[in-house]
């Protein structure tokens, strides 16, 4: 881990593929440490703190690498601050995109003693990206949406650490992040990041009663592939993903209309289960040069290590950095308990 400034880190450019963090709320914890971030007298100090982390990160960054960063609100005379909101527009206006707002909620917390608001029970991570980015939606929604887009609410439940070092940033959202945005491999001499191959597949949910009634009326009718093509190629009402089957004056071919017409016949309205059916993966692409190295994966305010964890489990190379020269120890010691990485 390196003990150093996210405003000012000892990395090269374009080296890292990913941010993940969660850098000292505003106001929240003093660390006693000289410089540190989150001791600004105000919601607009804080906001321009974080800015000048965002243009360091911006330069360690590859060309296809992103920022998830995870931010909490605060009051500011006796009203909510609006923090992640002033981020966002300052990213903004700052050349980044704000591709998503994802809400993190959580049935506990923190025992809060107001008496006149509701005790904040979410906080946000906000992907902010360049123009040109890498995702893997396909590997994500495998893993959490059984094949389908799982959305931008993630119910995870802060950790209880038993380090010293005070931790709720749980290993499952690090570890989401980085399925979404690090990349498996990027070649050493084009930096080329590999993307998942993928094609339609008619093996739908088995869990859901509707697909795999549709599975089996399939099954029993001797449905082919090419049937269940014709069905994701004319969609609903023939149209939309028909565009990638069309000749001629702009419709589908004969042989699809009919193929389609007989599949839909035999799983009456379980057809449209087959119509946006989930993707499998058939390989990763390759720029042939033969010399990799695993997506790596950032975290410039690492406390107790939380996103190495989830690296290391993910097979993605890691650098900390942290302005605390204690976290080094709590890290190390953080990574040799497993039962406090699950």
């Amino acid at each position: 881990m390196l003990v150093a400034d996210a405003r000012q880190l000892p990395l090269a450019d374009a080296t890292v593929d990913l941010v993940v963090t969660s850098p000292p709320y505003w106001r929240k914890r003093d660390y006693g440490v000289t410089g540190q971030l989150g001791q600004e007298d105000t919601p607009a100090g804080y906001t321009a703190a974080l800015m000048d982390c965002l243009t360091e990160w911006r330069r360690v960054l590859t060309p296809t690498g992103s920022v998830m960063l995870n931010v909490g609100d605060g009051y500011w005379k006796r009203a909510l601050a609006g923090i992640p909101g002033r981020i966002e527009a300052a990213a903004a206006d700052a050349g980044w995109l704000l591709r998503n707002r994802i809400v993190w909620t959580k049935t506990r917390g923190n025992p809060d003693p107001a008496k006149d608001r509701l005790a904040p029970r979410y906080e946000y991570v906000l992907h902010l990206t360049p123009r040109r980015y890498h995702y893997d939606l396909t590997g994500y929604a495998e893993q959490y949406g059984r094949g389908a887009n799982p959305g931008d609410v993630w119910a995870i439940d802060p950790e209880r650490g038993l380090h010293s070092h005070l931790a709720p940033f749980p290993v499952e959202l690090a570890r989401r992040a980085v399925i979404l945005a690090c990349p498996r491999t990027v070649c050493t001499q084009c930096g080329h990041v590999a993307q998942r191959i993928t094609a339609p597949s008619g093996e739908l949910d088995p869990a859901r009663p509707q697909a795999r009634r549709a599975m089996q009326l399939a099954t029993e009718a001797g449905l082919t592939e090419a049937h269940l093509a014709a069905i994701r190629a004319t969609g609903i009402s023939d149209a939309g993903k028909a565009l990638h089957v069309q000749t001629g004056t702009g419709r589908n071919s004969a042989e699809v209309q009919r193929l389609a017409a007989e599949a839909k016949a035999v799983l009456g309205g379980y057809f449209r289960e087959f119509t946006y059916g989930p993707k499998r993966t058939l390989g990763w692409t390759d720029c042939g040069h033969g010399q990799t190295r695993a997506g790596r994966v950032l975290d410039p305010f690492s406390g107790s290590g939380t996103t190495g964890l989830a690296a290391a489990e993910l097979g993605r190379g890691y650098i900390g950095a942290d302005l605390d020269p204690r976290c080094h120890a709590i890290a190390a010691s953080r990574a040799k308990q497993p039962a406090l990485a699950a």
